[in-house]
């Protein structure tokens, strides 16, 4: 049994946007706007967004050649090699996972346990995990119709917010083109990349999508979406509330709805925040589970997680196993409240995996240059190359700049490749022992009809 093909571009731009528009990205934003002079935090928000419109280009070579809900699995395994790629797909998928939902966790919880403190935090982390987990297993239609609902609609949100609060302090750009000295805009820039962090994850979603071109259409649209989205929200908080006050702040869009709607804009922005989270969990349950479906159908995973639920076509044992962990994952950031390490990890993480895409997409033009390139990116090896330089760089600054970061992903990437060199030889050693046994199963009704035939002359 297959995925069914029923998503359209306007859920592929909405699941893209919805896994990088989280209420952590908000802390990042304050983190930017700190780095530069004044109000222009949105010129780095935007060389961010144009850097990772690179990166885009070539998952979206990578996806055209090899549509798969496998993803950079596939795509490093024929750049590189089995066991390349395994290594960085097990981290990649088990770092995002961790990583998103427990800064989620600890931010929503944070939040609402503020507004509501009779309420346990972690009591909300549990309903929505339970609530996102039902809408997957219902069916991608359903959670796809879920996550263009509460995209849009807070995109839209942010956008009001954020022109409302320009206008109502009276904001004018005062030397928008002065950011500061070179080493504060280049530390603006490279977090201002990591704001976008998360866009190429809706490449899984390719043996569900109506259209394969719909997926690199819809990262690009879904990055020019949030590079607006973050310019104007952005410079909006820095005009209206004090950068050192958003910075002390777990959630500062709560505190410049605080400052411009008050006690309205509180209740308005608490609920924003709760179908946030709820809207980036479901994008990563959406994604992920369908990694680890393909996964499983290549013997890297358990056979169990390929299993599809026969009436609504979708990985449903992949889906609950990511429910426990989300669980997990919320829990450990709960009680440790250490969530700036999975943001520097989970960072880390994702400009390895940009340096790799651009890498493969370089080895990949060498290695199969007859193959049919639906997207081929102009200008040869330029955009490859300079997304190889680009995200290679900014990978060991965030690691350099992050010990325990460092220390994480060397202990996770040791765990993924025991994992790789005992564990998946194993599993495709099992599922070589079956095949020779369907085998031998299907022959007596081969040979049945061939007796039939004879009869039939």
């Amino acid at each position: 049994m297959q995925l069914k093909r029923v998503l359209t571009l306007r859920t592929v731009v909405a699941t893209s946007a919805g896994l990088t528009l989280a209420s952590s990205s908000f802390v990042a934003a304050t983190m930017v706007a700190n780095f530069v002079l004044g109000d222009a935090a949105w010129i780095a928000i935007l060389i961010g967004g144009a850097l990772c419109f690179l990166a885009a280009a070539c998952f979206s070579e990578l996806n055209g050649m090899l549509p798969s809900a496998a993803g950079i699995r596939l795509y490093f395994s024929r750049a590189f090699n089995e066991q390349v790629s395994l290594v960085v797909s097990l981290l990649y998928m088990l770092i995002v996972v961790v990583g998103v939902v427990g800064v989620e966790s600890f931010i929503i919880s944070q939040v609402l346990h503020e507004a509501m403190p009779l309420v346990p935090p972690y009591a909300w982390i549990v309903a929505m995990l339970l609530l996102v987990t039902a809408l997957n297993l219902r069916g991608v239609k359903m959670a796809g119709v879920f996550q263009d609902l509460v995209t849009y609609t807070l995109i839209a949100l942010l956008v009001a917010l954020g022109i409302f609060a320009l206008y109502k302090t009276g904001f004018k750009l005062d030397a928008p083109l002065s950011p500061g000295g070179a080493v504060g805009i280049v530390n603006a820039v490279a977090l201002g990349v990591f704001l976008f962090v998360g866009f190429e994850w809706v490449t899984p979603l390719v043996e569900e999508v109506t259209q394969t071109k719909q997926i690199y259409r819809g990262m690009m649209i879904a990055l020019g979406i949030l590079s607006v989205v973050y310019a104007i929200f952005t410079t909006a908080m820095t005009a209206a509330v004090p950068k050192d006050v958003l910075l002390a702040a777990p959630a500062p869009q709560l505190v410049l709805a605080r400052t411009v709607l008050g006690g309205l804009g509180v209740s308005v922005m608490i609920v924003v925040i709760l179908f946030t989270s709820m809207k980036t969990f479901n994008a990563g349950l959406i994604s992920v589970s369908r990694f680890m479906y393909a996964s499983a159908r290549e013997h890297v995973l358990p056979a169990i997680f390929s299993k599809i639920s026969m009436r609504y076509f979708t990985p449903w044992v992949a889906i609950i196993t990511l429910f426990f962990i989300g669980l997990l994952a919320a829990a450990m950031t709960t009680l440790t409240k250490n969530y700036m390490v999975l943001v520097g990890l989970a960072a880390a993480m994702e400009s390895i995996v940009y340096t790799m895409a651009g890498l493969a997409v370089i080895s990949l033009r060498r290695r199969e240059p007859g193959r049919e390139r639906p997207y081929l990116i102009k200008g040869g090896y330029l955009v490859p190359g300079a997304t190889v330089v680009v995200f290679a760089i900014l990978a060991v600054a965030v690691l350099a700049s992050e010990p325990t970061a460092l220390l994480y992903m060397a202990g996770a990437f040791a765990l993924a490749f025991v994992y790789v060199k005992t564990a998946v030889p194993h599993l495709k050693k099992k599922h070589e022992a079956r095949r020779p046994a369907a085998r031998r199963r299907r022959r007596p009704a081969r040979a049945m009809v061939e007796v039939e035939g004879e009869r039939g002359k």
